[in-house]
Protein backbone atom coordinates (compact mmCIF):
# COMPACT_ATOMS: atom_id res chain seq x y z
CA UNK A 1 0.00 0.00 0.00
CA UNK A 2 2.67 2.28 0.75
CA UNK A 3 3.93 2.22 -2.82
CA UNK A 4 0.83 3.94 -4.48
CA UNK A 5 2.20 7.06 -4.78
CA UNK A 6 1.16 9.75 -7.12
CA UNK A 7 4.57 10.14 -9.21
CA UNK A 8 4.18 12.56 -11.47
CA UNK A 9 6.78 12.89 -14.40
CA UNK A 10 10.14 14.49 -13.75
CA UNK A 11 10.59 17.68 -15.09
CA UNK A 12 13.42 19.83 -15.38
CA UNK A 13 14.76 22.22 -12.31
CA UNK A 14 12.94 25.41 -12.67
CA UNK A 15 13.89 28.80 -11.49
CA UNK A 16 13.59 29.20 -7.90
CA UNK A 17 11.08 31.66 -6.62
CA UNK A 18 12.46 34.91 -4.98
CA UNK A 19 13.89 34.59 -1.31
CA UNK A 20 13.50 38.20 -0.14
CA UNK A 21 16.28 37.70 2.70
CA UNK A 22 18.62 36.44 0.09
CA UNK A 23 18.12 38.74 -2.39
CA UNK A 24 17.93 42.04 -0.63
CA UNK A 25 18.85 40.97 2.44
CA UNK A 26 18.74 44.30 4.19
CA UNK A 27 15.23 45.30 3.48
CA UNK A 28 12.31 46.03 5.83
CA UNK A 29 10.78 42.48 5.39
CA UNK A 30 14.43 40.95 5.44
CA UNK A 31 14.47 42.61 8.72
CA UNK A 32 11.17 41.48 10.14
CA UNK A 33 12.13 37.77 9.33
CA UNK A 34 15.59 38.71 11.39
CA UNK A 35 13.43 39.99 14.43
CA UNK A 36 11.61 36.76 14.22
CA UNK A 37 14.43 34.81 14.45
CA UNK A 38 15.17 36.80 17.63
CA UNK A 39 12.29 35.96 18.85
CA UNK A 40 12.28 32.48 18.58
CA UNK A 41 15.75 32.61 20.10
CA UNK A 42 13.68 34.45 23.17
CA UNK A 43 11.09 31.98 23.20
CA UNK A 44 13.00 29.50 24.69
CA UNK A 45 15.84 31.25 27.07
CA UNK A 46 16.67 28.19 28.98
CA UNK A 47 17.13 25.00 25.82
CA UNK A 48 18.36 25.65 22.52
CA UNK A 49 15.34 24.81 19.81
CA UNK A 50 16.11 22.26 17.49
CA UNK A 51 12.90 21.32 15.81
CA UNK A 52 10.39 24.15 14.42
CA UNK A 53 7.22 23.35 12.81
CA UNK A 54 5.84 26.88 10.91
CA UNK A 55 1.70 26.42 10.18
CA UNK A 56 -1.21 28.48 9.30
CA UNK A 57 -4.86 28.11 10.06
CA UNK A 58 -5.92 27.40 6.37
CA UNK A 59 -4.17 27.42 2.90
CA UNK A 60 -2.50 30.64 1.16
CA UNK A 61 -1.62 32.69 4.35
CA UNK A 62 1.94 32.20 3.11
CA UNK A 63 3.07 29.54 5.72
CA UNK A 64 5.37 27.81 3.05
CA UNK A 65 7.12 31.43 2.33
CA UNK A 66 7.87 32.18 5.78
CA UNK A 67 9.39 28.94 6.69
CA UNK A 68 11.79 29.32 3.48
CA UNK A 69 12.44 32.61 4.61
CA UNK A 70 13.69 31.68 8.74
CA UNK A 71 15.24 28.97 7.35
CA UNK A 72 17.23 31.54 5.57
CA UNK A 73 18.14 34.18 7.87
CA UNK A 74 19.20 31.22 10.91
CA UNK A 75 21.46 29.77 7.89
CA UNK A 76 22.78 33.40 7.65
CA UNK A 77 23.37 33.69 11.32
CA UNK A 78 25.95 30.73 11.27
CA UNK A 79 23.38 27.87 11.70
CA UNK A 80 23.56 24.41 10.60
CA UNK A 81 19.60 24.20 8.99
CA UNK A 82 17.35 21.83 7.63
CA UNK A 83 14.21 22.77 5.87
CA UNK A 84 12.14 19.69 5.57
CA UNK A 85 9.05 20.03 3.77
CA UNK A 86 6.33 18.45 5.86
CA UNK A 87 3.74 19.23 3.34
CA UNK A 88 3.37 15.94 2.06
CA UNK A 89 -0.01 16.85 0.27
CA UNK A 90 0.76 20.21 -1.72
CA UNK A 91 4.26 20.78 -1.44
CA UNK A 92 6.57 23.67 -2.89
CA UNK A 93 9.04 23.59 -0.95
CA UNK A 94 11.18 22.31 -4.45
CA UNK A 95 9.69 24.87 -6.25
CA UNK A 96 11.08 27.63 -3.86
CA UNK A 97 14.43 26.75 -3.94
CA UNK A 98 14.24 25.19 -8.18
CA UNK A 99 14.71 21.54 -7.14
CA UNK A 100 13.45 17.96 -8.20
CA UNK A 101 11.25 16.36 -5.71
CA UNK A 102 11.95 13.05 -6.87
CA UNK A 103 12.74 11.79 -3.40
CA UNK A 104 12.29 12.81 0.46
CA UNK A 105 10.49 12.67 3.40
CA UNK A 106 7.98 10.49 2.16
CA UNK A 107 10.61 7.95 0.67
CA UNK A 108 12.24 7.89 4.21
CA UNK A 109 9.19 7.34 6.02
CA UNK A 110 9.12 4.46 3.91
CA UNK A 111 12.69 3.73 4.26
CA UNK A 112 13.40 3.24 0.54
CA UNK A 113 16.17 6.25 1.40
CA UNK A 114 17.96 7.29 4.54
CA UNK A 115 18.04 10.70 5.55
CA UNK A 116 21.96 10.90 3.64
CA UNK A 117 20.61 10.56 0.41
CA UNK A 118 17.70 12.70 -0.15
CA UNK A 119 19.57 16.09 1.64
CA UNK A 120 19.79 18.36 -1.02
CA UNK A 121 22.51 21.16 -0.27
CA UNK A 122 21.62 24.85 -1.31
CA UNK A 123 24.01 27.67 -3.05
CA UNK A 124 22.87 29.59 0.32
CA UNK A 125 25.86 28.69 3.30
CA UNK A 126 24.59 26.35 5.83
CA UNK A 127 21.39 25.25 4.45
CA UNK A 128 20.05 22.06 3.24
CA UNK A 129 16.73 21.07 1.96
CA UNK A 130 14.63 18.06 2.21
CA UNK A 131 11.87 17.96 -0.16
CA UNK A 132 8.51 15.95 0.60
CA UNK A 133 9.46 13.66 -2.06
CA UNK A 134 6.45 11.47 -3.84
CA UNK A 135 2.88 12.42 -2.54
CA UNK A 136 1.81 9.27 -0.23
CA UNK A 137 -1.99 7.62 -0.25
CA UNK A 138 -1.55 8.18 3.98
CA UNK A 139 0.79 11.53 4.88
CA UNK A 140 -1.02 11.83 8.38
CA UNK A 141 0.21 8.17 9.39
CA UNK A 142 3.61 8.60 8.03
CA UNK A 143 4.03 11.49 10.50
CA UNK A 144 2.78 9.94 13.01
CA UNK A 145 4.80 6.42 12.49
CA UNK A 146 7.78 6.01 14.71
CA UNK A 147 9.94 5.73 11.67
CA UNK A 148 9.21 10.07 11.24
CA UNK A 149 10.63 10.13 15.31
CA UNK A 150 13.36 8.12 14.37
CA UNK A 151 14.02 10.61 11.46
CA UNK A 152 13.59 13.63 13.74
CA UNK A 153 15.91 12.13 16.03
CA UNK A 154 18.09 11.98 13.74
CA UNK A 155 18.31 15.27 11.96
CA UNK A 156 18.30 16.93 15.36
CA UNK A 157 21.56 15.33 15.94
CA UNK A 158 23.41 16.95 12.56
CA UNK A 159 21.55 19.88 12.51
CA UNK A 160 21.30 22.74 15.02
CA UNK A 161 17.59 23.55 13.42
CA UNK A 162 15.17 21.11 11.52
CA UNK A 163 12.20 23.61 10.30
CA UNK A 164 9.23 21.92 9.12
CA UNK A 165 7.06 23.41 6.51
CA UNK A 166 3.45 22.18 7.23
CA UNK A 167 0.08 21.32 6.13
CA UNK A 168 -2.60 23.87 6.97
CA UNK A 169 -4.20 22.85 10.58
CA UNK A 170 -7.63 23.34 9.48
CA UNK A 171 -7.40 21.61 6.61
CA UNK A 172 -5.77 17.90 7.82
CA UNK A 173 -4.31 16.73 11.26
CA UNK A 174 -0.83 16.21 9.78
CA UNK A 175 0.19 19.94 11.80
CA UNK A 176 -1.10 18.66 15.00
CA UNK A 177 0.50 15.37 15.25
CA UNK A 178 4.20 16.72 13.93
CA UNK A 179 3.63 19.59 16.18
CA UNK A 180 3.50 17.38 18.86
CA UNK A 181 6.51 15.84 17.96
CA UNK A 182 8.60 19.53 17.54
CA UNK A 183 9.70 21.66 20.04
CA UNK A 184 8.39 24.55 18.96
CA UNK A 185 5.39 26.05 16.47
CA UNK A 186 4.54 29.23 14.64
CA UNK A 187 1.42 30.05 13.62
CA UNK A 188 1.30 32.15 10.10
CA UNK A 189 -1.68 34.53 10.09
CA UNK A 190 -2.50 36.23 6.65
CA UNK A 191 -3.11 40.02 7.72
CA UNK A 192 -6.73 40.98 6.20
CA UNK A 193 -7.55 37.70 5.03
CA UNK A 194 -7.96 35.20 7.71
CA UNK A 195 -10.99 34.82 9.71
CA UNK A 196 -10.29 35.38 13.36
CA UNK A 197 -12.50 32.13 13.87
CA UNK A 198 -10.17 29.74 11.82
CA UNK A 199 -7.09 31.68 13.62
CA UNK A 200 -8.92 31.00 17.09
CA UNK A 201 -9.61 27.39 15.92
CA UNK A 202 -6.31 26.33 14.64
CA UNK A 203 -5.01 27.78 18.39
CA UNK A 204 -7.54 25.76 20.70
CA UNK A 205 -6.37 22.43 17.76
CA UNK A 206 -2.80 22.86 18.53
CA UNK A 207 -3.24 23.56 22.02
CA UNK A 208 -5.10 20.23 22.57
CA UNK A 209 -2.07 18.53 20.77
CA UNK A 210 0.01 19.65 23.01
CA UNK A 211 2.20 21.36 20.61
CA UNK A 212 4.40 24.17 22.30
CA UNK A 213 3.07 27.70 20.06
CA UNK A 214 5.82 29.93 20.90
CA UNK A 215 4.45 32.73 18.80
CA UNK A 216 2.68 33.91 15.32
CA UNK A 217 3.45 35.76 12.47
CA UNK A 218 1.36 38.18 10.95
CA UNK A 219 2.05 38.05 7.31
CA UNK A 220 1.32 40.69 4.60
CA UNK A 221 0.79 43.36 7.00
CA UNK A 222 1.16 46.90 5.10
CA UNK A 223 3.56 49.45 7.42
CA UNK A 224 2.63 53.10 6.88
CA UNK A 225 5.26 54.96 4.40
CA UNK A 226 5.69 57.67 7.50
CA UNK A 227 6.25 54.75 9.80
CA UNK A 228 9.44 55.16 12.26
CA UNK A 229 10.43 51.44 11.03
CA UNK A 230 10.35 53.03 7.09
CA UNK A 231 12.30 56.41 8.39
CA UNK A 232 14.32 54.00 10.30
CA UNK A 233 15.48 51.68 7.48
CA UNK A 234 14.56 53.57 3.99
CA UNK A 235 17.91 54.43 3.27
CA UNK A 236 19.33 50.43 3.22
CA UNK A 237 16.40 48.97 0.91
Amino acid sequence: MFKKFKRKKSQPTTLARKLITESNPKSIVSEQFKTVRTNINFSMPDKDLKTLVVTSSTPGEGKSTNASNIAVVYAQSSKKVLLVDGDMRKPTTHHTFGMRNVNGLSTVLIRQHTVEEVVHETHIEGLSIITSGPIPPNPAELIASKTMDQFIETVKGKYDLVIFDAPPVLSVTDAQILSNKCEGTILVINSGKAEKENVIKAKDMLIASKANIIGAVLNNYAIDKNHYYYQYYGAVE
